[in-house]
């Protein structure tokens, strides 16, 4: 087997004909899957993303296809695609906002679908008392755990952002601890397992999160820093994942064979984070 020398790992949110930040389109969702399978990529699982940080060899077109938070667009529009075209991907899910109730409708198995808002709408709505319009409920996840579309993984029971409600570091930590516990607690309870990876709500941590995650039962931390790369021996404590835009296959197998080049890909990270840097000043 010739071996990735980078895996890159993709960063999803919403899979929506409701167009907004953080959001793609079902059509250019399907054209990025369907022109990455016809390319010959492979997805990977958590696992085999895990062994190859330990230095296990993946095929040479190796990619990882996370999403964040666990939104019902996920299941109606993004689920079937991945069926489709045998891709798999996984969820990092806010264990606190999925709901209960028998599976809706998906793209695929009927024409009568469920609305999915913008991001916008979805933020005003995941964190009140009908959270259930925007999430996913656990029959759903079922599901897609069933058919190999997508596996779950932690993305806190809150997703609170604890530094900015509590200036105390003592309470800070206390409460993620709180909110890591209660994460593993639900998603063993409900899906029979739970893993040792874990996204960062709202992409925030520091050192004292990542000891609290270590000594939780996590070892595979996922961030939304973008200007890196995941190479075997690489710490698991900060895998680096960037963010998909809205757009068709051309860009995302450009911005893929990027973030995995040995020689351009660190080029390319530096001037972006000189870029970043220059802006800071200014």
């Amino acid at each position: 087997m010739s071996s990735m020398p980078c895996v890159p790992v993709l960063m999803y949110h919403h899979v929506s004909p409701s167009a907004g930040m953080i959001t793609t389109s079902p059509v250019n969702f399907e054209r990025q899957i369907r022109g990455l399978a016809r390319s010959g990529y492979r997805s990977l699982t958590g696992a085999e993303f895990a062994d190859f940080l330990q230095g296990r060899a993946v095929p040479k077109k190796s990619i990882l296809i996370t999403f964040d938070d666990g939104y019902l667009d996920n299941y109606v529009y993004a689920h079937p695609i991945l069926e489709k075209y045998g891709m798999h991907a996984i969820l990092f899910v806010i264990t606190g906002l999925i709901g209960e109730g028998v599976a809706r409708a998906h793209q695929g198995n009927s024409a009568d679908l469920p609305l999915t808002p913008t991001h916008k709408e979805a933020k005003a709505l995941m964190f009140s008392d009908r959270k259930d319009q925007v999430m996913l409920r656990w029959s759903e996840i079922q599901l897609m755990q069933q058919a190999g579309t997508f596996e779950f993984h932690s993305h806190t029971h809150t997703h609170e952002r604890w530094d900015l409600m509590h200036s105390d570091p003592a309470t800070k930590n206390l409460k993620m601890s709180q909110d890591l516990a209660d994460s593993r607690r639900v998603l063993t309870e409900k899906l029979g397992e739970v893993s040792d990876h874990l996204c960062w709500p709202q992409g925030y941590f520091d050192d004292d999160y990542i000891q609290l995650a270590k000594n939780t039962g996590f070892k595979h931390l996922y961030t939304t820093d973008a200007y890196g790369q995941n190479i075997p021996g690489h710490d698991p404590a900060h895998i680096y994942r960037f963010a998909v835009r809205n757009r068709g296959f051309l860009w995302i197998a450009q911005r893929t064979w990027l973030a995995a080049h040995p020689y351009w890909g660190p080029l390319y990270n530096k001037w972006k984070l000189w870029k970043r840097a220059r802006r800071k000043k200014a």
